[in-house]
């Protein structure tokens, strides 16, 4: 199973980092990340439902030597084929899609599989067909967007974190004040969309972010 060594998941929404661009967005953060800490404990999920797979292909092209330089894997939401083309170092599955085992299949052994989840039952079905990490959520009222199940708090996650042998990211609302409430629910780090991708300044959000998850014990 391939490692899962990295706390902040940085969620790409390029028409919020539109006035800077997404690949500069990227770059910034991580750039931030790196002086903090080299590699960066970080990876980056493409996550652009709306584009086709050549639109998708040709921003992960884009996005991957970035990710490269600053050793920070990067992850296709959904498109296998397009993780495939791309050379990208695995994906991430929404939880009515395509099932890790499966994924696994065209994957390969070495590639990262991560799975969305919004309750402890999902977290045992993708951890039991091989999902190396899941995302959990939403957790508070998320950022970027509007909800699309109530909130689970930080109980609801510390019961799902209990539930799971896979790491669990916390997501949605995520900010580094909150970071410090999410200490003891057994999650692994956080994913983010908008706290980065919407902030003004990227390079201090991501800064942020991080001295947050590094207080964790």
């Amino acid at each position: 199973m391939p490692k899962v060594d990295f706390k902040l998941y940085l969620i790409t929404d390029r028409k919020l980092a539109a006035a800077r661009g997404l690949a500069d967005t990227i770059e910034t953060a991580l750039q931030a990340a790196a002086e903090i800490e080299s590699p960066a404990p970080i990876a980056v999920q493409l996550r652009e439902k709306d584009l086709d797979g050549r639109a998708l292909i040709q921003l992960a092209g884009e996005l991957g030597p970035i990710c490269r330089r600053y050793r920070v894997p990067l992850l296709v939401n959904g498109r296998i084929d397009v993780a495939l083309a791309a050379g990208t170092d695995g994906v991430h599955l929404p939880a009515d899609g395509i099932g890790p085992d499966d994924a696994r299949k065209l994957l390969g052994p070495s590639k990262l599989i991560g799975a969305s989840t919004h309750n402890a039952g999902e977290i045992t079905r993708a951890e039991g067909l091989g999902a190396d990490f899941a995302v959990f959520g939403p957790v508070f009222e998320p950022i970027s967007k509007g909800a699309y199940a109530a909130p689970s708090g930080t109980q609801g996650l510390a019961s799902a974190c209990a539930a799971a042998s896979i790491p669990v990211f916390a997501l949605g609302g995520i900010t580094p004040a909150r970071i410090a409430d999410l200490n003891d629910t057994g999650a692994a780090g956080v994913a983010v969309i908008g706290a980065v991708m919407g902030a003004k300044d990227p390079a201090r959000a991501t800064a942020e972010l991080l001295k947050a998850l590094a207080e964790w014990d």
